[in-house]
């Protein structure tokens, strides 16, 4: 059972619960947050206050678009595409949220050719509120809606074992229901739509960031698929990742080997560097990496090798102090093996600020929302569970308490718009517990009823707390007050290299040139 204070679940007791047997992973784009679900369903949860009037509402707006939620779901389930070449996927989106009356402002935003923006405006004036749906899938993990591994519809090649398809469905769906809440009332406001393609590698919400394109929002609400339900003030870590790639000389292998100078042995070096870093880094550093090229054949010394490293902690100038060690270790690699270093900080993300009044709010929605699981589904949690190797304890009954000062490893490109204005995001079970991110049986659960419920009952959260921020003066100030406390006066500056006007791993065939008109519609 998890015990909890009365502020809610702290660290320390979240930790002993995952100990104890009881653990689970919370993840948001590219990204894991520690949590933990008591087996027993007799698990206390914070006392409700009673649901905001607008939950009602809410749920009714919803049901009244879900035609259009469980298609954009079902579309990107099926069409699964990479990171930087979700081609169908955002058009799916821009598509539904046209037929929705919205206005597609800004496509190929921020120099990312599959991101876009779309707004939808009522009266002058009001609030602005933003959501971020996602829809990059995975590779090998493309998985049919089965509760066993065998191919999707794209094999295994590709697959949403990040459940991104719900999450895209929920937050364009909750655009649709606040629209139509909206309307009802006569409200004024403005919603907006990103979207935000690549979160798991070079999330276009980062390049969003630096061009400002949050910093005028009231709010921005996102969620995240989970085994479990629940939200507070959790905090992921910022991230540099580096090409870091070493140039050396070639030779023969066995006649003259003294005439070459191995790159491939200065990479090595490296990682020794790195390993004999760790002693010293504190306990919320993580360093992790990649060896992408080490030669072509035994007999030829390497002439290059690269290795692509991931520096990650909870802020940005720690992530920033170890990205210079990191870079000392190369160049030491490099004399010591004479050869040259060249680095390459191609991205980065700000760690996730939290908003706690934003937070509050939103578990109100979550406890107003019922975990309701048919014994089909929960058979169908099971058998994953039984594949997995995992306890067959099926599908998460209620929601957890709200969450106190948790510090995760992982990292979201989240971070950077909650730098920029008041974010909140949350966590809704689409895969049975005990099931890690980034796994099979979050793609088969994503592509029957377990993930349909996550699309549409996380747009009946997410349109009842936008409607409660378009009408509500006191939570707006409230949620930027926390902001401003957290946020400080320090100016944002994007991790992003100033010379980095387009992901690193941009397919060629997006860049348009005056030969090659081809994406013009998705490259502008």
């Amino acid at each position: 059972m998890i015990k909890r204070s009365a502020s809610g679940l702290d660290r320390r007791t979240l930790l002993a619960a995952m100990g104890a047997g009881g653990g689970a992973l919370l993840s948001s784009a590219t990204s894991t947050v520690a949590l933990a679900q008591a087996s027993d369903a007799g698990a206390p949860v914070e006392e409700p206050k009673g649901p905001p009037a607008s939950a009602g509402v809410a749920a009714q707006a919803v049901d009244k678009w879900k035609d259009p939620i469980l298609r954009i779901s079902h579309e990107v389930w099926q069409n699964a595409e990479l990171s930087l070449n979700e081609i169908v996927s955002h058009q799916i989106h821009i598509r539904e949220l046209e037929a929705a009356g919205f206005t597609i402002t800004s496509r190929g935003t921020s120099g990312v050719p599959t991101a876009f923006i779309a707004e939808w405006k009522q009266g002058t004036g009001g609030p602005l509120v933003g959501y971020l749906p996602e829809y990059d899938a995975l590779p090998g993990l493309g998985n049919a809606a089965e509760p066993r591994q065998t191919p999707g519809p794209k094999g295994v090649e590709v697959g949403h074992g990040c459940g991104h398809n719900m999450l895209g469905a929920g937050c364009t769906g909750a655009a649709f229901a606040l629209k139509e809440m909206m309307q009802a009332a006569g409200t004024p406001g403005t919603i907006r739509v990103y979207g935000c393609a690549a979160e798991e590698v070079e999330g276009a919400k980062v390049y969003m960031a630096r061009d400002n394109l949050f910093a005028d929002l009231d709010a921005a609400l996102a969620w995240h698929p989970a085994p479990l339900a629940g939200t507070g003030v959790v905090r992921l870590a910022a991230v540099d990742m580096l090409k870091v790639k070493f140039h050396g000389r070639t030779a023969h292998a066995g006649n003259t080997p003294w005439d070459g100078r191995s790159a491939l042995k200065a990479a090595e070096m490296f990682g020794v560097g790195v390993q004999m870093m760790r002693e010293h880094l504190q306990s919320t550093t993580r360093l992790h990496y990649i060896y992408e090229a080490a030669g072509q054949a035994p007999n030829i010394i390497p002439d290059f090798a690269q290795v692509w490293i991931m520096v990650r902690d909870i802020d940005r100038p720690k992530v920033g102090s170890i990205t210079e060690w990191v870079k000392q270790v190369a160049e030491g690699a490099a004399m010591a093996t004479q050869t040259r270093a060249e680095l390459d900080l191609f991205f980065g993300m700000h760690d996730l600020l939290p908003n706690e009044p934003l937070a509050r709010h939103l578990l109100r929605h979550i406890q107003a929302v019922p975990l309701e699981w048919t014994a089909e589904e929960q058979e169908f949690a099971k058998a994953c569970q039984r594949e997995m190797k995992l306890p067959e304890t099926g599908m998460a009954p209620q929601p957890l308490p709200f969450l106190t000062d948790v510090n995760a490893g992982g990292s979201t490109d989240v971070g950077d718009v909650s730098y920029q204005a008041p974010t909140a995001i949350f966590a809704w079970p689409t895969m049975p517990l005990g099931v890690s991110l980034h796994t099979w049986p979050v793609t088969a659960c994503g592509g029957m009823s377990i993930g349909d419920k996550g699309s549409l009952n996380t747009a009946r959260i997410m349109a009842a707390a936008g409607y409660d921020l378009m009408t509500d003066a006191e939570l707006r100030k409230a949620a930027r007050a926390d902001f401003d406390k957290r946020r400080g006066d320090a100016p944002f500056v994007s991790p992003l290299p100033p010379e980095r006007k387009q992901p690193l791993g941009l397919d060629r065939f997006f860049i348009k040139t005056g030969e090659d008109e081809q994406f013009a519609d998705i490259a502008s």
